[in-house]
């Protein structure tokens, strides 16, 4: 018959270590999700900055393919769902690319304009990842920036 010794009942751990190891785990764990979260909304800008960016280049192809205009009508126009302007069902890629805006980041709606003649746009939306509201814009001079106030009318500010 074997008798346990003291050898043997110091194989395992004990409940401090244990719960010590449990520990180290939860703040490792808590940080790493603190990161993805950053990560995670700079993300979603690059998205947006990227699908701005193809609306500017869809609004050239409409340009050209429309009497030089990025609109029909001869009204000033400041919604995204504006008929006869490059926001509308007659550029498919363009209202895709709007639904996508919105669904990225749903908090905030993109920002369209397009002038009575027709010769000038914008189009903005909201970043989502800094503390301070920042907003990023292309329009139809080429430009494409961030800035801190809300871009209204058809050009960037």
């Amino acid at each position: 018959m074997k008798f346990a010794s003291k050898t043997d009942s110091a194989r395992g751990f004990t409940l401090i270590e244990l719960l010590v190891v449990i520990a180290i785990i939860g703040i490792l764990s808590s940080v790493v999700l603190a990161s993805l979260n950053t990560a995670r909304s700079k993300g979603t800008d690059a998205k947006i900055q990227s699908e701005l960016r193809s609306v500017a280049v869809n609004a050239e192809i409409y340009y050209d393919n429309n009497g030089n205009r990025y609109q029909t009508g001869s009204t000033a126009v400041t919604s995204c769902t504006a008929a006869n302007t490059l926001f509308t069902s007659t550029n498919p890629n363009v209202v895709q690319i709007i639904g996508d805006l919105t669904s990225a980041s749903p908090a905030y709606d993109p920002v369209c304009g397009v002038d009575a003649t027709g010769s000038a746009y914008a189009i903005s939306h909201r970043l989502t990842s800094p503390a301070t509201a920042l907003y990023f814009c292309v329009d139809s001079t080429g430009k494409a920036t961030t800035t801190a106030t809300a871009p209204t009318g058809t050009a960037c500010p």
